[in-house]
């Protein structure tokens, strides 16, 4: 068809551009003059195409239609008229004219909301509903049948830039070109718009947009986002018009912390935060407002009240001279109006609109890719000296971000002064939980309470998914290169080296570990994870793919790895730094935000791990920790409808009621390291030395709280004697004592009631007739020591002999000589296959015996010899999915593919 595009602005643009696309031709465009000497979008690409362009001032005076203006437009000849987004009022001799008529975008779902502020009243209204209209023109105001209608869900904290973003802008356009072709197909619809639930608001402007506040909390929060970005909610706030943006509904106001500020007619003051500005309504309910702008144009964050306009300028070295240089000349081209850039020159007061905002955060990027800015920085400095200023001290690290508030609980011990977290970390900031509730972490070594921690509750966990959810989806994080990414996690690695010998601490006298086994594997190996990681951030990719073509056009496949958005971790106690550090390094590698819960009982290096993170310069919202309860908060994560991963270690048995739960709620991807009882079998020809040294760490090793530790030993007959008395004699030469101490061998275990759980477990063995040899029962001490034990004579039917200790038993069967496919039947009739391992010289036996082993990992002559490039995961009711190594990174990735024809 010839099609006459009426209208402006990208949104006019787009419609241009796939309108051509589909075949039409645009016999003209007829758009808005230029504006301070920059032409409209539309006019620019149509221009650009060689289509005719008009850009009649107006199209009627005194409600009469201009003669010569008519007369250029039907000189087109156009066939149907579009009109995308037009802000001039078009005649009835041009509406008319065409074969097909004229067709009108509207941004709500007529008849409600007709008027020029649709999406302005939509939200100010509090709709659920929101979407988009396309109808034809009659000589009403919106009032003609309808063609077309598209929906979308409004957001609880949506503003008008939220939901066009996100809707009807994308899908706007989408459904605009495909009512055009439902008019060339002859299918078009004309359906009359029902007078039931009809509206008209007037047009939102500043004179019109000052803030009642005698109203609800959500009235008000309606209002602001209603009116956010134009034409700005506002009120008088210290004798001058303020205006209010970025509004949010808060569920614990009253109990925000900060600077009071009168506000006239509020129903009470206001409370400048560290995150921003409280408002209360008149049912006492609290909204969040981020940033303020005032009657100079000058804005800023709503937290910087009482301190803007405080900051000392700094002085630029050359290499910064050059940098402003660059941007002024940035500034000149985007800002073709003005002569020349002074200091003073105002971005906004020269003409630059909301697209040039976002074509100069690019532009600075590309000669600065470490300047990370997002659009409020430039609407905060908006003339050129402050914006020069803001970009030099983002940087250099400096720019203005609030310093982390830690409520430190200090110890000394081990010879150095320990600084531990002990709250809640959500979006960025350590907070109480809800309600203020907290509870004990033991120290295992003496079962004293090392401090008070916060228990984190349902709120606490909606909390944190939102803050995860926002930092994906609207964040700095999801926008960010995927090297800048990684550079993050290197930087977040290198402070973790730092405070290795901190964090090793925290981890023995939190978990029982020995500290020289913390400092190495605990903390070591979790930094080598970090580091792995981070280099893989810039090689997830996908690939192209050779498909059937769709002769006599052609077809391009190719797929994308993305990330699956807000994930949620659930680890255990036994290795509290290095659990988090498997699955965590691999999740933010993927460009996801996180939400873990760390054991109840060893939750501080988690929290320690926070702090370092927001130093390294994590944004706000991507990692977010909160200890407390499975029943709570693990259940609540796998609940959750904006959580879409969630990878948890611990149990077969919570594995299990986690995986119900996550495909009851909304098919969550899940992966599950689970229980073991990894078979080692030893070999008569084994090297006697290395398999005694393995054998004993198979077991003892970490004070067997290790999810791969070899749960029962298969010792060929004719060594068998031999290698217990050896054990035997190793196990004597233990030393059991404080972790901190560096001759420690074995410390206590967890907590409390996994000692008790290993009593139970020996006596059991007792009762069905094993041989205890040594051990089974808690050291005559303080804390939670168990003496390393061995069982001998263990048969295949007995608890000990299915079911895993965890703890520091070694299982020991023997086997006859020869029968090397029955003792891999033995070793493989378990319900869990995680690891598994052999000893002997003989190459052809450990290549065949490694590949009968149903385990996902198999030792051969070694054992525990993980390593952050290999994929680590089990079988069967061990779990599913891998830890580590290049897999890892799948199974925090969503593979889209696409396909193109031309």
């Amino acid at each position: 068809m010839k099609i006459a595009v009426i209208g402006q602005s990208l949104f006019g643009q787009e419609v241009y551009k796939e309108l051509r696309k589909d075949g039409h031709t645009i016999v003209g465009v007829f758009t808005i003059p230029d504006k301070d000497g920059k032409a409209d979008p539309l006019a620019t690409q149509a221009e650009k195409d060689g289509v005719a362009v008009f850009k009649f001032p107006r199209w009627r005076v005194k409600g009469q239609a201009i003669p010569e203006v008519v007369a250029q437009y039907e000189a087109t000849g156009a066939e149907l008229n579009v009109l995308p987004f037009c802000s001039q009022f078009i005649p009835m001799e041009v509406i008319d004219r065409p074969k097909h008529g004229s067709v009108i975008y509207h941004p709500s779902l007529l008849p409600r909301h007709r008027g020029a502020s649709a999406i302005n009243w939509t939200l100010i209204h509090g709709d659920k509903k929101g979407g988009f209209t396309v109808f034809w023109a009659d000589d009403g105001l919106d009032t003609g049948p309808i063609l077309l209608q598209r929906e979308c869900d409004v957001e609880r904290d949506d503003t008008v830039n939220t939901i066009y973003n996100r809707f009807l802008y994308p899908e706007g356009v989408k459904g605009t070109v495909d009512a055009v072709r439902l008019i060339a197909e002859g299918k078009a619809p004309r359906i009359t718009q029902p007078q039931e639930g009809a509206t008209y608001e007037c047009i939102q402007k500043k004179d019109n947009a000052k803030i009642d506040w005698n109203q609800s909390a959500e009235a008000l929060h309606n209002w602001i986002r209603g009116n956010d970005k134009v034409p700005g909610a506002w009120a008088e706030v210290d004798g001058q018009k303020v205006t209010f943006y970025g509004s949010t509904l808060v569920d614990n106001g009253t109990a925000a912390n900060g600077q009071p500020l009168e506000i006239p007619g509020a129903s009470r003051p206001g409370i400048v935060t560290k995150t921003g500005l409280v408002l209360f309504g008149n049912d006492g309910k609290a909204l969040l407002v981020k940033n303020l702008q005032f009657e100079d144009g000058k804005m800023i964050a709503a937290a910087q009240f009482f301190s803007s306009g405080s900051s000392a300028a700094v002085e630029l070295t050359e290499e910064e001279k050059t940098f402003a240089e660059q941007m002024r000349a940035v500034w000149q081209s985007i800002l073709s109006n003005v002569s020349h850039i002074e200091d003073s020159t105002d971005f906004f007061k020269s003409g630059a609109a909301s697209m040039d905002v976002v074509r100069l955060v690019e532009e600075v990027k590309l000669r600065a890719s470490s300047c990370q800015l997002q659009n409020e920085d430039v609407y905060m400095n908006c003339t050129f000296r402050d914006f020069i200023q803001m970009c030099v001290r983002k940087l250099r690290g400096e720019d203005d971000e609030e310093e982390l508030v830690v409520d430190y609980v200090e110890k000394n011990t081990n010879n150095m002064t320990i600084k531990m977290p002990h709250q809640l970390f959500i979006n960025g900031e350590f907070v109480d939980a809800e309600g203020g509730k907290t509870y004990k972490t033991i120290n295992p070594t003496d079962g004293s309470a090392i401090c008070d921690v916060s228990l984190a509750q349902i709120s606490d966990v909606d909390k944190a998914v939102a803050a995860a959810k926002e930092a994906f989806e609207e964040g700095e994080w999801g926008k960010m290169n995927p090297r800048d990414r990684g550079r993050l996690i290197y930087k977040l690695a290198d402070l973790m080296e730092e405070h290795q010998e901190e964090l090793a601490t925290i981890e023995a006298i939190d978990s029982g570990a020995v500290y020289t086994l913390a400092l190495k594997t605990h903390v070591g190996m979790s930094i080598q994870t970090f580091r792995y990681f981070a280099g893989w951030c810039d090689k997830i990719q996908g690939s192209t793919i050779p498909i059937n073509q769709a002769r006599p056009n052609r077809n391009l496949t190719f797929t994308k790895k993305e990330p699956i958005g807000v994930c949620a971790i659930v680890i255990p106690w036994n290795y509290p730094l290095m659990m988090l550090a498997w699955k965590t390094a691999a999740c933010l590698t993927a460009g996801n935000t996180v939400v873990l819960k760390p054991a109840q009982v060893t939750p501080l290096t988690a929290l320690k791990f926070a702090e370092l993170a927001a130093r390294a310069g994590l944004p706000k919202g991507v990692i977010n920790i909160l200890p407390g309860s499975g029943a709570v908060v693990g259940q609540r994560l796998s609940d959750h409808p904006d959580v879409r991963k969630l990878g948890f270690t611990g149990s077969t048995e919570i594995g299990k009621h986690i995986m119900k739960s996550c495909a009851v709620s909304n098919v969550k991807k899940v992966s599950l390291e689970l229980g073991g009882k990894s078979p080692l079998i030893i070999f008569a020809d084994c090297d006697m030395d290395k398999a005694i040294r393995m054998g004993m760490s198979s077991v003892f090793f970490n004070k067997g709280e290790n999810c791969i530790a070899a749960g029962r030993l298969f010792v060929e007959e004719t060594i068998h004697d031999q290698f217990v008395k050896r054990v035997i004699d190793e196990i004597k030469k233990m030393k059991i004592g404080d972790p901190l101490d560096r001759s420690t061998d074995h410390g206590p275990q967890n907590h409390k009631a996994h000692l008790d759980k290993l009593v139970e477990y020996c006596q059991t063995g007792i009762k069905e007739g094993a041989t205890l040899i040594c051990g089974g029962k808690q050291v005559q001490r303080p804390g939670f020591f168990f003496e390393p034990t061995l069982f001998v004579d263990v048969q295949d039917h007995m608890y000990i002999a299915i079911e895993e200790s965890f703890g520091p038993v070694m299982i020991l069967s023997k086997f006859k000589s020869g029968e090397v496919d029955d003792v891999l039947r033995r070793a493989n009739a378990t319900e869990y296959g995680l690891a598994s391992g052999v000893f002997t010289r003989d190459i052809s036996k450990a290549l065949y015996v490694s590949e009968k082993l149903n385990a996902g990992t198999v030792f051969v002559n070694t054992y525990n010899k993980t390593d952050v490039a290999s994929p680590f995961g089990g079988f069967k009711q061990s779990g599913f999915g891998k830890d580590l190594g290049q897999e890892a990174l799948n199974e925090y990735l969503k593979t889209k593919a696409v396909t193109i024809e031309y």
